[in-house]
């Protein structure tokens, strides 16, 4: 592996060898509806909180992927991935059911490519063979942790994102048909945003940041891929990326897009600027992304996962939000 300002790059292969989602009752009645491994419709997955639902979630997205992969819980290496609540419980009570071992991270919605990049660099120096990369959130239990209870029914501006009811698993080793090619770590970046219902603003120049860095360090440009895709950004957010890259003369009107802009409809399911949660990105990854290189449909992904670093206690003490960028180069077969 040799690296170049701030990205990996893999010399040896990674490959994802399987990956699953599942998803609650919204997602699966929005546009991807019907390409995604498993649903609930009632959002509990048979659970009695909604904490417990969303480990429940993780479980059995990991097991699909696993059960796609062909190998049992013993043959993967370890498991990499978080959720947005506090001390990634759902992530850690899941991995208690799993017994795999576990490198809990946090990185909020950028937690999916965070475990990319890093099982990725686990897999290449062959310390383990497979890892088990995963991130996932729940709308109900995200709700009751950042705003108020589902109960109190509070008011959502227009500029606000849906966090996903949504579990995504990618399992990396030395076989498959998408490869990892490239990683790059992102930089913590700060514009100032303080309102905790406009993420997508808070966010965006985290991934402006992260994007230019790649392009600058592989030396290639926007137009070599076929999709470029953040997540979760929503409206709001893209439309600030677009502005920034077209500043620098990058033009990426024919090959963006956001994984919080594809997971709902906006017209129809009243999700206001967008998606948002560590599920989103990870579900659009299994379900639309990876299938589309697959097919040979896409040959050249950025998957550029960003993150709103915010807590309860952060917001109430009126900081203002950072926002983080993990990049992951998907490549199909030649």
């Amino acid at each position: 592996m040799s690296k170049i300002g701030d990205t990996w790059f893999f010399d040896r292969d990674v490959y994802i060898s399987a990956y699953a989602c599942c998803v609650g009752k919204k997602e699966q009645e929005g546009p991807l509806g019907g390409l995604f491994d498993l649903y609930s419709l009632d959002n509990r997955f048979g659970e009695q909180t909604w904490e417990k639902a969303e480990s429940r979630m993780i479980q059995l997205a990991c097991r699909k992927a696993v059960e796609k992969s062909g190998l049992d819980c013993a043959g993967i290496g370890c498991f990499l991935g978080g959720d947005l609540l506090n001390q990634c419980i759902s992530t850690s009570f899941a991995c208690r059911e799993l017994g795999l071992q576990t490198l809990g991270l946090y990185g909020a919605c950028s937690t999916m490519a965070e475990s990319l990049c890093l099982g990725g660099a686990i897999v290449q120096s062959g310390l383990e063979k497979h890892t088990l990369c995963c991130a996932s959130s729940h709308f109900c239990s995200a709700e009751r942790q950042y705003r108020f209870p589902l109960e109190y029914g509070s008011q959502r501006p227009p500029t606000s994102q849906w966090t996903a009811t949504a579990a995504g698993a990618v399992i990396l080793g030395d076989a498959g048909k998408v490869r990892l090619r490239a990683a790059t770590v992102g930089r913590v970046y700060d514009p100032g945003v303080r309102d905790t219902n406009n993420m997508g603003a808070a966010m965006a120049q985290a991934a402006y940041e992260t994007i230019s860095a790649f392009l600058r360090d592989s030396g290639e440009s926007a137009g070599d891929f076929d999709l470029i895709v953040t997540g979760d950004l929503s409206l709001v957010g893209k439309t600030v990326v677009e502005k920034l890259l077209r500043r620098d003369g990058i033009n990426v009107a024919k090959n963006y897009n956001d994984c919080g802009l594809m997971l709902y409809n906006l017209n129809t399911q009243d999700v206001h600027a967008g998606a948002s949660g560590c599920g989103c990105s990870a579900a659009v990854l299994c379900a639309r992304i990876l299938p589309a290189i697959e097919k040979g449909e896409l040959k050249r992904v950025l998957f550029c996962g960003t993150g709103a670093l915010l807590s309860p206690i952060s917001a109430f003490q009126g900081e203002s939000i950072p926002g983080i960028c993990h990049l992951a180069l998907l490549e199909g077969e030649k």
